[in-house]
């Protein structure tokens, strides 16, 4: 976005220290290629492109959670990623076409990135062990955190030399090309993968069949009792509120980096990718915490709670604080990164408490919360837009300051309602036989 916009007819107004940043030539950031264009879109206008992605992703996060579990998530992720991946390649000529046609295509492509989030957590139903799901959970989600770091980071070096189209068309062609592998080396459970160990898949199987969940009868959805359960409504707030601090963090570190110091575009994708990778590591370390703390048998709601408000309450208030210190590079660099490194750690927390309620249930509900909680996605950047547009001075300020509120209520929600026990009506029902 920093690449795309005509950021000379729109500027943030704040005044920070950007002595020890790198600069351009004549004291500016550098030039981009002439052949990439670029638009007049304001702060408002921004807003609403990166939520667009957003509409389609929250209508279909339930529905692939429950069709995942039905036909399988080899089939619903693997079609979306390839579908995906094409729509990627295609946004620079959307972007060409007009705003409705990029907003159009990332709607669309929305709608099948959904699918993605939301097929993936039928996956952890077979293959995830309950003393190991945690860790299992936190690395295969921290593939998004990775993702992140190095679209950012590499990212901006395409802008800088090559133009912003190819960054979609590189991206986008990888993701096409990796379609392959994954119809090739992924299986919906150990019974049907033809190379794995025996021992390994006796020792999963085992596992999971003594959770109450594994039955070959299939039950309908109890979606009246499900409605009822103020533990599931506590992932789903605490969630919501999550999901807004993520948004912030990946939409507009870019943004306000530029807005703070006057950077060419790959500084900015330097700068702008450190926090992720700080996160990719502490979200994996968080799993194996996590972990480690069942072993030691600490309960599991209290661990399920620790590990969301580590990764909601600190990463909220630093941003907010981030307005009214001196700017400077090593302080905004600092917190930033410590606050991007901290919410991955709600990846032990809210996001697998479902596979706690409900085993039986999980993928579906997964992609419920997961799908609810992205509403926040969706509203985020449109309001942030709204706020910065509406007030270039105390933008920034007002933004975190909504932040911090809507996190803190979702999590004090979760901290009070929150539970990690089977839930009655996830429990198998007995047939008795006369």
């Amino acid at each position: 976005m920093v690449a795309m916009v005509n950021t000379t007819d729109h500027q943030f107004q704040f005044n920070g220290s950007t002595e020890w940043l790198p600069r351009g030539p004549n004291n500016a950031p550098d030039s981009l290629p002439a052949e990439a264009p670029t638009y007049d879109w304001s702060p408002q206008i921004q807003g609403i492109i990166f939520a667009s992605a957003a509409y389609g992703m929250t209508l279909t996060m339930a529905l692939s959670g429950y069709l995942a579990g039905r036909v399988g998530t080899k089939r619903v992720v693997g079609v979306s990623l390839f579908a995906s991946s094409l729509l990627v390649i295609f946004s620079p000529l959307a972007a060409e076409l007009g705003l409705i046609s990029l907003i159009a295509t990332r709607m669309v492509q929305g709608l099948v990135q959904g699918s993605i989030f939301g097929g993936q957590n039928a996956l952890w139903e077979r293959w995830g062990p309950p003393h190991e799901r945690s860790r299992l959970c936190t690395i295969a989600l921290s593939g998004m955190l990775l993702g992140t770091f190095t679209i950012v980071l590499v990212g901006g070096l395409i802008s800088q030399t090559l133009g912003w189209p190819f960054a979609f068309y590189i991206f986008g062609g990888i993701g096409c090309v990796y379609c392959p592998f994954w119809f090739i080396l992924i299986y919906d459970d150990p019974v049907s993968h033809p190379w794995i160990n025996v021992t390994e898949k006796e020792y999963i199987i085992s596992s999971l069949a003594q959770q109450i969940h594994v039955s070959s009868q299939k039950q309908p959805l109890p979606i009246k009792a499900m409605l009822k359960s103020l533990p599931l409504w506590s992932i789903c707030v605490c969630s919501f509120g999550h999901q807004w601090l993520v948004a912030i963090l990946i939409t507009y570190t870019p943004t306000y980096i530029s807005s703070v110091f006057s950077v060419n575009i790959r500084d900015n994708g330097l700068l702008s990718a450190l926090p992720f990778i700080i996160a990719w590591v502490i979200g994996i370390l968080g799993g194996y915490l996590a972990d480690f703390l069942l072993t030691k048998n600490v309960r599991l709601v209290t661990v399920r709670k620790i590990a969301t408000f580590l990764g909601n309450f600190p990463s909220s208030a630093l941003l907010v604080a981030l307005p009214y210190l001196p700017p400077s590079y090593i302080t905004t660099m600092t917190l930033l990164t410590i606050s991007c490194g901290l919410s991955p750690l709600c990846q032990s927390g809210i996001y697998i408490n479902a596979l706690d309620l409900a085993p039986r249930y999980s993928s579906f509900l997964m992609g419920t919360t997961r799908g609810l909680a992205n509403i926040a996605a969706l509203l985020a950047p449109t309001v942030s837009g709204f706020l910065l547009n509406q007030d270039s001075e105390f933008g920034w300020q007002n933004v975190f300051l909504l932040l911090f509120a809507i996190n803190l209520s979702g999590l004090i929600f979760y901290l009070i309602c929150g539970d990690a026990v089977v839930q009655d009506w996830a429990k198998g029902r007995k047939l008795t036989r006369l």
